[in-house]
C-alpha cells in the first residue's frame, strides 16, 4: 500500500521542465502543505541539468498570495531559524531540495486550497525562465497527509 501511494504521488507528477533552454530546469514532487490559518509552506525539487548555475528568483500561485523564499539564518544551530531571502541558488549539475528545515517556499496571504487537489506553482529563474508545476495540497494531520501520504 505505501509504495502504491508513493508511486500515485510521484505519478500525480508535479513535474515540468522550463521552456527556454530545453531541459536545464526541472521541477519535481512539489508539494503545498494544506493552510491552518493565512500562511502554508511549499516544498519541491529543483533539478538544473544545464552547464550553467540559476537561481529561483520568485514563485507565484494559482491560487494568488505571496511566495517569500526562505533559507535557513545559519548552519548547524538547532532549533532552525529562517530568514527571507532574495535567491536560491540552483548550481549546475544539481538538484536542490526545498524541504522543511532548509530551503522552502512560505505561501502568505492565499486563496482556498483544498486537500488532495493540485495548484500551480510558477518558478521564476533569473536565466531558464519561468517553470510550472502543479503541486499536491496535503494535509499533514489527517492519516493520508505528509509527504505523498505518509504522515
Amino acid at each position: 500500500m505505501a509504495a502504491a501511494l508513493l508511486v500515485a504521488g510521484a505519478g500525480a507528477g508535479c513535474s515540468a521542465k522550463a521552456a527556454s533552454g530545453p531541459g536545464s530546469i526541472a521541477a519535481t514532487a512539489a508539494y503545498i502543505q494544506l493552510p491552518t490559518g493565512k500562511t502554508t509552506v511549499g516544498y519541491l525539487d529543483i533539478r538544473n541539468n544545464g552547464v550553467a548555475a540559476d537561481q529561483l528568483v520568485s514563485v507565484s500561485t494559482s491560487v494568488g498570495g505571496t511566495v517569500a523564499l526562505r533559507a535557513p539564518a545559519s548552519a548547524d544551530v538547532t532549533p532552525v531559524v529562517m530568514h527571507t531571502v532574495s535567491s536560491i541558488d540552483i548550481p549546475a549539475g544539481t538538484m536542490v531540495q526545498l524541504v522543511p528545515n532548509s530551503y522552502h517556499l512560505l505561501i502568505t496571504g492565499a486563496g482556498p486550497m483544498r486537500d488532495g487537489k493540485d495548484i500551480t506553482l510558477a518558478l521564476k529563474f533569473a536565466h531558464a525562465g519561468t517553470v510550472t508545476v502543479l503541486a499536491l495540497v496535503t494535509n499533514p494531520g489527517s492519516s493520508s497527509g505528509g509527504y505523498f501520504g505518509f504522515s
